[in-house]
């Protein structure tokens, strides 16, 4: 992997990410569909941190303000009045809650309650898809089903104005914003950070996007007072996790089942000096 664009600072922040999730430990409570409940509780706990999916209404409440970090799933889309619940709960306790709005533009249902969401609970991160960034910032209809839409996908034409979408979320919700992707964005609206990692499998897997997004609360729950970083470095260790995987998956003429596993064991293993080699990371 071509190294041109590393910037040492952003290489360090992200080494200096993953120790601190591997020394803190942080309890992650996730509200997430029954698809990729267990892949988000392993690779929460592949990073070092705790997962709990606590999700019922009567609890959530004491649940969110308990852990470091609430992470809540669109795809879980029966569970909105829990999200809001747990939302508002976690804010008042200064933790780190964390969207992701899966097909938020696909269907007249997502589309309200992601409004509703974004109406009534403050987000320190929302991280989706270029199309689901897009129908969230222009309020609509976007999307393939819970996949990006050939036209909304990223690569260095479409770029700037993903970017410049991003950067309106940002600015509407006060959030900061991941858009997954061949090139993922991350902005908080004023600084952006490009990251050229990962690899095209990922988006063969169940999940993938559900477990990074619970990849990020762990890094949030971390590090909650500075939310950019840390959301950058989970994109950061997931991106080169991904290609940890293939190179497994190809090695050993296997296909996406074992993908994910690796993908989950190349997370607990990883490592400053594996950062530090492969990271392509770019400040905007």
């Amino acid at each position: 992997m071509c190294n041109k664009l590393n910037n040492p600072t952003l290489i360090k922040t992200v080494c200096h990410a993953l120790e601190s999730v591997h020394t803190k430990k942080p309890l992650i409570d996730c509200i997430t569909n029954f698809v990729t409940v267990n892949d988000c509780a392993n690779i929460i706990l592949a990073a070092g941190g705790s997962p709990s999916m606590a999700e019922d209404i009567r609890e959530v409440a004491e649940s969110a303000a308990g852990a470091d970090a609430l992470v809540c799933n669109l795809g879980a889309i029966n569970r909105v009045d829990s999200m809001i619940i747990g939302g508002k709960s976690a804010a008042a306790a200064n933790k780190p809650v964390i969207l992701d709005p899966v097909a938020a533009g696909n269907t007249s249902l997502r589309r309200r309650e992601s409004s509703m969401l974004l109406e009534n609970v403050h987000f320190s991160v929302i991280r989706g898809n270029a199309s689901e960034i897009k129908a969230l910032a222009l309020s609509t209809a976007s999307g393939s089903g819970v996949d990006v839409s050939a036209a909304d996908s990223i690569n260095e034409d479409t770029l700037p104005a993903a970017i410049n979408t991003a950067k309106l979320l940002s600015t509407k919700t006060d959030a900061v914003i991941a858009v997954s992707g061949p090139i993922d964005i991350i902005t908080d609206g004023i600084q952006t950070v490009l990251l050229r990692n990962g690899c095209a499998l990922m988006s063969r897997i169940t999940g993938s996007g559900c477990m990074l997004t619970s990849l990020i609360g762990t890094f949030c729950g971390a590090m909650p007072n500075i939310i950019f970083e840390a959301v950058f470095s989970a994109c950061a260790v997931m991106d080169i996790a991904g290609e940890l995987a293939d190179e497994c998956r190809i090695k050993n003429g296997t296909g996406n089942a074992s993908f994910r596993t690796d993908l989950i064991d190349a997370v607990f293993n990883m490592d400053p000096d594996t950062l530090t080699a492969r990271l392509n990371i770019e400040l905007l």
